[in-house]
């Protein structure tokens, strides 16, 4: 598999001239807190003392899986067309957030079991109408895979702007980034997997038990690549190729919950880099997502009790993102403002 080359973000001397504009803000240091960090990685991402965002994409990746046949769901996969067609109308809770801070919306139907009429915003890059039940074998053949990493990448490449934030839809997808989370961090399936779209404790019982019989069914997948594969979903895997290609592309990726931070994890695992360019938007009431924060060591903005998906989260987070360029970019040094800096 091809996969692009993302070197690491070794700019000392900019991260030093950074560090030293936000130490020298009119205000106490470090007093603007999670704040200045932020401003600090996006003054790296975009390699820039004064970045500017400009054009923010939502990237909502779209698909069903042949797992929620066995029941991990709380809801049936029409859901999942039913949900598409509620994004690109406007009426979904990602769709008005993204009206109201200016994030241009693209949907994929990445594999949808279902065929959409047009629409704008709509891009479809169906790979089959949904994966296979990863309980009994691979979800997903290699091919099929590679396509959809192959979707990710091109999708982005004709998104404008510097910024990507990231969504997904699919019935049974929490199952696909517990079995992600499990396999690629050697934990129990049972610390990853949590009520997703709301099971109750019996239905959270059955889910793991499932999931169990799919990580022995698929025992020897275990670099990124094969475990995405054989465990993952076709809207996880465009998504994977859509990070590579906007870390590719020095985009600055606001990743949103617990599924979308799976994609990151796969990411991450094929070109290390990839976590450069990420901000996390906040941390999922689903189970498995702070387990899955502490493995890529990432401090995530929010912590609201989300569990929506969609890119609810990372939208929310947006405006956090506009306000740290707007610091760095805006805010008077002690010197400038005639400020003492202190005594």
């Amino acid at each position: 598999m091809q996969l692009p080359d993302i070197p690491p973000i070794a700019n000392q001397a900019l991260a030093a001239r950074l560090q030293h504009l936000i130490d020298n803000k009119t205000k106490p240091l470090g007093s603007l807190g999670q704040l200045e960090a932020l401003a600090l990685r996006l003054g790296l991402i975009l390699d820039s003392e004064a970045p500017q965002l400009q054009a923010p994409q939502m990237l909502v990746c779209a698909a069903d899986h042949g797992l929620a046949a066995r029941g991990v769901s709380a809801f049936p996969s029409d859901v999942t067309w039913q949900m598409v067609h509620n994004f690109v109308t406007g009426g979904a809770a990602v769709s008005v957030l993204a009206r109201q801070h200016g994030l241009g919306l693209t949907v994929v139907d990445c594999g949808v079991r279902h065929d959409f009429a047009p629409y704008p915003g709509l891009v479809v890059r169906k790979i089959a109408p949904g994966t296979q039940d990863a309980s009994r074998g691979p979800a997903m053949t290699p091919a099929q895979c590679q396509a959809a990493i192959d979707n990710g990448r091109e999708v982005v490449r004709l998104l404008p702007g510097n910024a990507l934030l990231l969504g997904e839809m699919g019935i049974g997808n929490t199952s696909a980034a517990a079995l992600l989370l499990a396999r690629l961090t050697d934990a129990d399936i049972a610390d990853c997997a949590g009520p997703g779209t709301g099971l109750d404790a019996e239905g959270v019982a059955r889910k793991v038990a499932v999931l169990r019989e799919a990580l022995a069914a698929n025992q020897d997948a275990r670099t990124p690549l094969a475990a995405l594969a054989a465990l993952g979903g076709f809207e996880i895997a465009t998504l994977v190729g859509a990070v590579l290609q906007a870390a590719l592309e020095r985009r600055v990726i606001v990743v949103d919950g617990f599924i979308t931070s799976a994609a990151v994890l796969v990411a991450a695992r094929l070109a290390p880099a990839v976590l450069e360019r990420c901000v996390f938007a906040h941390c999922s009431h689903e189970p498995g997502h702070a387990r899955l924060l502490a493995a890529l060591q990432a401090q995530p903005l929010l912590d609201l009790g989300l569990r929506l998906g969609e890119g609810s989260g990372a939208a929310l987070a947006w405006p956090l993102l506009v306000s740290a360029c707007a610091i760095l970019r805006e805010m008077a040094s002690f010197e400038a403002a005639g400020v003492d800096s202190k005594l």
